[in-house]
């Protein structure tokens, strides 16, 4: 029976939890989820959750959880970081009347944790936790190896009829996929990197003007050069979630492999040393040790995302640097298309040619808009990254003008015109329709 197709994902982040989910939903009853890690004891900093992203979570069953613990976002105030001086206000009330969902902000614990639940209660999900996969092979069949991750026990070798790589942006599954294809797209760095700070309302208690950005509905970010900060209160405003980018300078001479390293304390004020007192104040209630930076790579657009019958999804393939906020949902709106493309109604016979060719609608809707996004987030951070000049001089006369009720947002993640082009798309109507069109079969 096509729901018994056998469907691994390798990885466990948002993108691999909402293919699981998804693909349960539409009538899948043999998907197997593995993983690196021991166990689901999420971590994380703020999230911030779209539009686009609560339809999907809506829609799997899941949002319920996750926005009783979120915190509407009302505005949000684009500064000056040197002087705390406002550049622009958008008032965000509209995005529920256009977008039947608000724009919230929450903890990442918080999304991953709801994607399990849902997941948890789905009896075609299984979970093979402390499995590192290595040696993945695509043709005739996809089959990988399976290594316990603690060393002990044999390695197995699994063959199952659909595999999905999401397993981040230091995927296996793509540099096997790419090595295979002959292609190039090895992740590489952005120069960019980011410290990631949550803040209690008890280290912030006894600052006023810390405690107001806690107790309000405002997504701010503090714009300099080269660098910014976006910030906003999350955990029913018990916690204010800072979020920096600077260049990267604290990884030189590290491995490739390494992602997060201890950051320092005083290299972290120095970075943002010309920024106004309050962030200082803010900067310094980090306690010393606890500062840790990420490296944000990113990697070039790939030639294909399927082969045969695996294909690519979340950073695995479309990597993207956090200035318009849409990595994650950009993963889940993956992992909502090939709940589409693979319901079993759609591959019944269970042929490869017809999983390879659900898996290529999968990737003629995603790659263009995942990528598009990929491309807008860097070019937003170049615009908020602006040092004194002619280019930084014309954006913020577009930011005066926006005070005058006139013109659009600089800050791309702010505009209602780009926002309208991320948070109304619906994927799910739309790879529906793809499939009509391009004659895959009818659902169950």
């Amino acid at each position: 029976m096509a729901e018994n197709i056998r469907i691994a994902i390798v990885g466990a982040g948002m993108g691999g939890l909402a293919a699981a989910l998804s693909l349960a939903k539409a009538g899948h009853k043999n998907i197997t989820v593995y993983e690196n890690a021991t166990n689901m004891g999420f971590v994380g900093a703020g999230i911030q959750l779209a539009p686009n992203m609560a339809r999907i979570l809506d829609q799997l069953g899941c949002w319920g959880p996750i926005r009783d613990e979120a915190v509407q976002c009302a505005n949000t105030s684009i500064r000056e970081g040197s002087t705390d001086k406002e550049l622009g206000f958008v008032d965000l009330g509209y995005v529920r009347e256009k977008y039947g969902y608000p724009h919230m902000v929450g903890h990442r614990a918080s999304l991953a944790n709801g994607l399990y639940d849902g997941c948890k209660k789905e009896s075609g999900i299984t979970f093979k936790l402390g499995n590192i996969v290595t040696d993945v092979r695509f043709l005739p069949k996809p089959t990988f190896t399976v290594t316990p991750s603690s060393g002990t026990g044999s390695p197995q070798t699994v063959e199952c009829d659909i595999l999905l790589g999401a397993d981040g942006v230091k995927s296996n599954t793509r540099v096997a996929m790419l090595k295979e294809l002959g292609h190039t797209g090895s992740a590489r760095d952005s120069g960019q990197a980011a410290y990631r700070i949550m803040l209690t309302r008890e280290q912030m208690q006894h600052d006023p003007e810390l405690v107001k950005l806690l107790d309000s509905d405002t997504v701010t970010r503090w714009i300099g050069e080269k660098k910014h900060i976006i910030a906003y209160p999350i955990h029913n405003k018990q916690i204010y979630n800072l979020s920096t980018a600077q260049p990267d300078t604290n990884f030189a001479g590290a491995p490739d492999a390494q992602y997060t390293t201890k950051g320092s304390k005083k290299a972290m004020l120095d970075y943002y040393g010309d920024f106004c007192p309050m962030i200082h104040r803010m900067l310094d209630l980090v306690p010393e040790g606890e500062v840790v930076e990420w490296k944000l790579r990113v990697h070039d657009p790939l030639q294909t995302w399927v082969h045969g019958a695996t294909a690519l999804m979340g950073d695995a393939c479309h990597p993207t640097l956090p200035h318009m906020a849409q990595g994650a949902a950009q993963a889940i709106e993956d992992g909502a298309v090939l709940g589409v493309v693979l319901n079993p109604g759609r591959i019944a016979d269970g042929k490869p040619a017809t999983i390879e060719y659900a898996l290529r609608l999968y990737e003629k809707l995603r790659k263009p808009r995942a990528e598009a996004l990929v491309e807008l987030a860097a070019e937003n951070g170049r615009a908020m990254h602006l040092g004194t000049g002619k280019a930084k001089e014309e954006r913020d006369k577009m930011f005066a003008a926006l005070k005058s009720g006139a013109g659009t947002v600089p800050d791309k993640w702010a505009d209602a015109d780009i926002q309208a082009q991320v948070y109304g798309v619906n994927v799910i109507a739309e790879a529906e329709e793809l499939c009509q069109k391009e004659g895959l079969g009818s659902k169950l």
